[in-house]
């Protein structure tokens, strides 16, 4: 592992340009103050200080494979030597092969790509196909959602960073999650909503499954809190959309490419989608990627119909390159494995976590896709900070984040979920690492906590 050189004047070189010119996303501009990173490699990265972080977030859930994987470096680097970019119109050999692999490593019969810069623009191609194919209007899509932020994608959002691009496209109509921990129809038996197809045939009822062209999900649900649906959730959306002719679209951008300790989420229940997309793990974010990957109806009903989208950097040779490789990769190390291994481990761990600190309401995950939820009560479930908090009532978890990344662990936390994402390479000693720092901060969350 190279040695990295401390320079505190580069890092207060990088502050200081970003104050003068850079516009970060979702942030109060004046109150921004990133780590400079210096460099990155597997797990971990560093800031110019010399200072090692732990990265438990994969960046925004996106970097699988790991920081600086030589596999997929070397690739860019010959990409680039031979031929930086061409465009959309044109053949590539690095665009067919990974359009072919995709298609081998993704459920059922998912065997077309339209390759795109990331999972916004792949979720506005997706309902756009959508409604060409069904002729038809509304979308239905769910509360805790996150799409992307591009016009059509953050109205398909139900979180509230939706709010400041309303009003948005017409025709999306929402449904409630299966959200067990916080059920909106308290479980009854059934439960319709976490059953999931008695409660969409409810909304199909008032908005009339005739005008329905498509039901989007994340299969789980990911920064809205890391939800996984019941069993028999899944096939239950998939049998109603069936009986009406909806598309069903899965958002597999976060919870995709081995991140759930299968390729595809949705293979945990044996759902094919008609549509599925896709990007942060196909190429971990390397050069920007994402993808619509639609089923063999779909794409021999739009063989011979002219097809109305297109993007300039669609299936950048660089960024192919890079899922190539990827997908290589992960096949030789058996990276998806690993994330199942671990995911066995997190298990067996954080249930035991929960037993220790009283401020821990609910477990929950997949693989390397787990989330703790943080509340000041667990016979209440009051959380510990509350749904789209503000400054002054997130201070907990700020308190939580700042103490997380002071130990070396950077962490991935919304409102009040402390989420549990690493690399899909991670080490079991990694992994027992910062297990043992998150055990050391929630102590910070039990101080809150009534039951303590």
């Amino acid at each position: 592992m190279a040695v990295v050189e401390t320079d505190p004047r580069a890092s207060e070189r990088v502050l200081e340009l970003d104050r003068a010119h850079v516009l970060y996303s979702w942030s109060i501009q004046s109150k921004i103050a990133p780590i400079p990173v210096a460099r990155a490699e597997g797990c971990c990265f560093w800031d110019y200080d010399g200072k090692r972080y732990l990265d438990f977030s994969s960046q925004l859930v996106n970097l699988n494979i790991g920081h600086q994987h030589p596999k997929v470096v070397a690739a860019i680097k010959e990409q680039a030597d031979r031929l930086c970019t061409i465009g959309p119109t044109y053949g590539n050999d690095q665009r067919s092969e990974l359009a072919r692999l995709v298609a081998e490593v993704a459920p059922g019969d998912l065997n077309r790509v339209f390759f795109t810069n990331g999972g916004a623009e792949a979720n506005e191609n997706a309902i756009k196909l959508a409604r060409w194919y069904t002729g038809r209007d509304k979308i239905v899509a769910r509360y805790r959602s996150y799409h992307g932020a591009t016009a059509g994608a953050i109205t398909l959002t139900g979180e509230p960073r939706r709010w400041l691009a309303e009003p948005g496209i017409p025709g999306v109509v929402r449904m409630f999650d299966p959200y067990c921990y916080r059920c909106s129809a308290g479980h009854p038996d059934p439960c319709p909503v976490c059953t999931g197809g008695l409660h969409l045939e409810e909304i199909l009822q008032y908005e009339g499954p005739h005008t329905v062209a498509a039901v989007i999900l994340e299969t789980v649900t990911g920064t809205n809190g890391i939800i996984v649906p019941p069993s028999g959730y899944l096939r239950s959306i998939r049998e109603v959309c069936d009986r009406h002719g909806i598309v069903l679209i899965l958002d597999e951008v976060m919870a995709g490419f081995g991140r759930t300790g299968e390729w595809f989420a949705c293979q945990h229940w044996d759902v094919v989608p008609d549509i599925m997309t896709v990007a942060k793990g196909i190429n971990s974010g390397y050069v920007p990627l994402g993808g619509m990957v639609i089923s063999d109806p779909l794409s021999d009903w739009v063989k011979d119909r002219f097809f109305g989208g297109g993007l300039t950097y669609s299936g950048h040779p660089l960024a192919c390159a890079a899922g190539v490789a990827s997908i290589e990769a992960f096949r030789e190390e058996e990276i998806v494995e690993n994330a199942a291994a671990m995911g066995e481990v997190l298990a067996r761990e954080l249930p035991e976590l929960q037993d220790r600190h009283p401020s821990i309401g609910d477990v929950r995950g997949l693989g390397l896709f787990w989330a703790l939820e943080l509340v000041r009560s667990r016979e209440t479930r009051e959380m510990l900070v509350p749904f789209n908090a503000g400054e002054e009532a997130a201070e907990p978890m700020g308190r939580i984040t700042k103490a997380c990344m002071a130990k070396g662990l950077a962490p991935f936390v919304h409102w009040n979920v402390l989420a549990l994402t690493p690399p899909l390479t991670i080490t079991r000693e990694e992994l027992q690492e910062g297990l043992d720092i998150i055990d050391d901060v929630l102590e910070i969350a039990d101080e809150y906590s009534e039951d303590a």
